[in-house]
């Protein structure tokens, strides 16, 4: 369904017909049109006040459009109507969750009518960590683990969890494996955690326990040669990519990509992912395009990411308020004792959930503030250019994908990483050491703690980056999620921003 089909739907939208509008609306959020819906749920909800789909339907229609206190309100009543229905209790706890509300009693009460839902059961866990009870979190994922040692989500969450308040993020998945240890799954996940902590040296052993003990596999050889690659075992990376298959997958391709520009055959970058690129619906290909352009001197990079209306700078501080007393309270969401895996924090923190959906009112505000500043960047965007990630046909709504807050503390930094999933991402700037070179000589290096983009120096040490920009106090900067950026390291004190990623819209 299109967005002038979905616009038709709600034209002839059955207002006095609950069933009808019940059944019409779930098909026009299954086709992502939210937004469209929103003011014939609100319609609905006030026409049939006693009926608890009208409610869900309002709330279900306000979450996927991103009103977190409608969603919650919405579902709140809703559950009141019909407290035995699963779903809707479900959707209720989430929308606490997401709302920064307290979740644990609603989630255990949905649990009670879906005991078997397993989601439900990682909801619980997040719930419990929102909620200051990171110990009773732990117990929880270790115990449903252990009971469930097949179980990757819970495994996966646990790790996380457990990693950022510096316990061992594998001590789950290592013993499942000692209760199936030919299980190819738990392997490679036992693999990818310890890639995501950074051990790669840990991953490589891993790998080779698993090739001992139930063979090769696809998954397996690919894996084995990136762990080599990552861990600068080039020569043993190329012996184990030779065998390579690009035609396997997007995925597979862009761990080879990473390899052949670590080391230094750009040149056959291109030709591998070229093919590849309409395939690649996540955009883990044009990032490494992107490198291998510039390397080769290809015009297409200019094409890709060169134009200076890709980047916005926006200065934003008269407009938010006290940014002292926002820091703060951001600041207090920060529970965890150690960086995160499988992200690019080095040597600080990171916050748990989606930071901007939560309704603490100078969280909203700031919302809104940096949405505007969203759609004053994307209006001045270059017109559509068929094929290229950023320069969409459609640019409208602007949902956001992700938030957080990251905290970086002495020497913290962020390695060079891009945002595949999103559409525009971003860094917002709370709080600043005095330690912040200026590129003129300050208290700290020169552009210690600066934003860099077009660098990647995890692969390509000596690449110069496309773009320094200095952080302020209230500066938010908006960039194409696949262009490459980091930070430059600073020597002391604290660096806190908020990033978000916005979606890529329905084209």
């Amino acid at each position: 369904m299109n967005r002038t089909q979905a616009r038709q739907r709600i034209a002839a939208f059955p207002k006095d017909d609950i069933d009808a509008a019940f059944s019409a609306g779930v098909d026009l959020l299954r086709a992502d049109h939210a937004e469209l819906l929103l003011p014939a749920g609100r319609t609905l909800a006030r026409r049939f006040p006693q009926d608890a789909r009208s409610h869900q339907l309002l709330g279900l229609a306000a979450r996927a459009a991103q009103d977190s206190a409608q969603a919650l309100e919405s579902f709140a009543r809703a559950h009141e109507l019909a407290p035995g229905d699963a779903l809707i209790a479900n959707s209720h706890a989430r929308a606490a969750l997401e709302a920064g509300r307290p979740a644990v009693a609603l989630f255990e009460r949905a649990i009670a009518l879906a005991p078997q839902d397993g989601t439900l059961r990682l909801g619980h866990a997040a719930s419990l960590l929102h909620e200051g009870r990171t110990d009773d979190a732990v117990a929880l994922l270790d115990a449903l683990t252990a009971a469930n040692p097949m179980w990757a989500d819970g495994h996966r969450d646990a790790a996380h969890i457990r990693g950022q308040l510096g316990l061992d993020p594998c001590a789950s998945i290592s013993a499942a494996l000692r209760q199936h240890p030919r299980s190819p799954d738990l392997h490679l996940l036992l693999a990818g955690t310890k890639l995501e902590a950074l051990d790669f040296q840990g991953a490589r052993e891993v790998l080779e326990d698993a090739r001992k003990r139930i063979g090769t596999s696809p998954q397996l050889a690919v894996l084995t040669a990136h762990a080599a690659s990552e861990s600068g075992d080039l020569d043993g990376a190329d012996a184990l990519f030779a065998s390579f298959d690009a035609a396997v997958g997007v995925n597979d391709a862009s761990l080879l990509a990473r390899h052949l520009l670590r080391a230094g055959r750009e040149i056959a970058v291109a030709p591998l992912l070229e093919p590849l690129v309409a395939k690649d619906f996540n955009h883990l290909l044009w990032p490494y395009l992107s490198l291998a352009w510039r390397l080769t001197g290809d015009p297409r990079w200019h094409w890709l990411e060169g134009d200076e209306h890709l980047v916005g700078v926006f200065d934003l501080a008269d407009q938010i308020g006290d940014l002292t007393e926002l820091a703060d309270h951001i600041r207090s969401l920060h529970f965890a004792k150690q960086q995160p895996l499988d992200q690019s924090v080095r040597g600080g923190t990171q916050t748990d959930g989606n930071l901007l959906l939560r309704t603490n009112p100078a969280i909203r505000n700031l919302r809104r503030v940096i949405l505007e500043a969203v759609e004053k960047h994307v209006a001045q965007l270059p017109a559509f250019e068929a094929s290229h990630p950023t320069l969409l046909a459609e640019r409208d709504p602007l949902r956001i994908a992700g938030s957080w807050s990251v905290r970086l503390t002495d020497a913290g930094f962020h390695s060079d990483h891009v945002h595949g999933r999103g559409w525009i991402s971003s860094a917002f700037y709370l709080a600043l050491p005095d330690t912040l070179g200026s590129g003129h000589g300050a208290a700290g290096p020169a552009n210690a703690g600066w934003l860099s983009i077009g660098e990647s120096r995890d692969i390509l040490p000596q690449l110069e980056p496309v773009r320094l920009i200095e952080p302020k106090a209230g500066r938010l900067v908006l960039f194409p999620s696949t262009m490459w950026h980091g930070t430059r390291p600073f020597p002391s004190g604290e660096r806190m921003t908020v990033a978000f990623d916005i979606a890529r819209p329905l084209q």
